[in-house]
């Protein structure tokens, strides 16, 4: 069943803080501290996988608060969760602590490189690299209809490509269809969350 986006978006707040409905979701874990935050540098997440998935989203890699808490897209400001809403994928604004709640729809949530940074700008083109090389060996392996890239300038440098537009890619990926989105990060100005909702939930028909 799908949902007005515009009935979705109204009343929301554009942050992935937001907490469950009442009583429809966990205690909500606290914020971590500045020296968690500072000591999450350099670790990883686990993936929010399963078999035969309908959409596989891959994120760049994990921000501090997001390998703080242990939790995918988690940092306040982040548009993964709502514009994941607001596009359809669920039928209610999930917190990041919920997000294995996703399996359940069918969709899960990797990252191209598995190592906690305070800015996407510190990574190596290398680490894409072998990234790619770790996502194909999950691809093979739980065979996602869909591969969703939340990042432009990620999914170039791993495929070694110059440049690459948003939405369906040409090729395949280990047989999964490639889409292409916006890194949802409070950080990417290029795009707000109207914007994203729209992108996102073109991705959503393409796979219903």
């Amino acid at each position: 069943m799908a949902w007005s986006s515009s009935s979705r978006m109204k009343n929301r707040a554009a942050t992935s803080s937001a907490r469950p409905e009442t009583g429809r979701g966990p205690r909500l874990p606290s914020r971590p501290t500045a020296a968690e935050l500072a000591a999450a540098a350099g670790k990883g997440i686990r993936d929010v996988l399963a078999p035969g998935l309908r959409v596989l989203f891959v994120g760049i890699n994990p921000g501090l608060y997001s390998a703080a808490t242990g939790h995918h897209f988690a940092r306040p400001g982040n548009r993964f969760w709502p514009a994941l809403h607001a596009a359809g994928f669920s039928e209610r604004l999930l917190h990041p602590s919920e997000q294995r709640e996703l399996l359940k729809r069918g969709y899960g949530i990797s990252n191209l490189v598995n190592r906690a940074t305070a800015s996407a700008a510190e990574l190596e083109r290398a680490e894409f690299i072998a990234g790619r090389a770790r996502l194909a060996a999950k691809v093979r392996r739980l065979r996602p209809r869909v591969v969703a890239f939340l990042g432009v300038g990620a999914y170039c440098h791993a495929f070694g490509l110059p440049r690459a537009a948003l939405g369906e890619q040409p090729g395949r990926f280990e047989g999964a269809r490639v889409w292409v989105l916006p890194n949802p990060s409070g950080l990417n100005a290029n795009y707000q969350l109207p914007a994203l909702v729209r992108l996102f939930e073109a991705l959503r028909r393409a796979t219903e």
